[in-house]
């Protein structure tokens, strides 16, 4: 991860613990989101695992079509870019993705290790 986006990592982490103590992550088959991912547990997060099919990677980072149905909160198809050094770890080896406030905004993206 490039060194400016593990600060802002960090930082957005270090300030959702502290400005929402209410804020608590949720487990995702094996491994739990980080709570400045994930505004709640459950279907009531944020945070859910989408096909591979919906990722493609490309020589700048991650491209990511999401369909409707393939979150619980997508309701219509979206295109999301994420640079590489901006995805987060997946903890199961599947992309999952953290919609909030809205489907619109792509909080987080967690990618299964690969060879970039």
């Amino acid at each position: 991860m490039a060194r400016s986006s593990f600060i802002k990592v960090v930082v957005t982490i270090t300030a959702s613990i502290f400005s929402n103590q209410q804020l608590e992550p949720h487990d995702a088959h094996g491994w739990t989101y980080p709570p400045a991912c994930c505004n709640g547990r459950g279907k009531g997060g944020d945070c859910e695992s989408i096909p591979s099919a919906d990722v493609r990677m490309t020589h700048q980072g991650y491209s990511i079509i999401l369909h409707p149905g393939d979150h619980f909160r997508a309701t219509r198809l979206h295109l999301f870019f994420v640079p590489y050094g901006d995805e987060l770890p997946s903890g199961d080896g599947d992309f999952h993705v953290c919609l909030h406030p809205t489907e619109d905004y792509l909080n987080c993206f967690f990618a299964p290790p690969s060879d970039v």
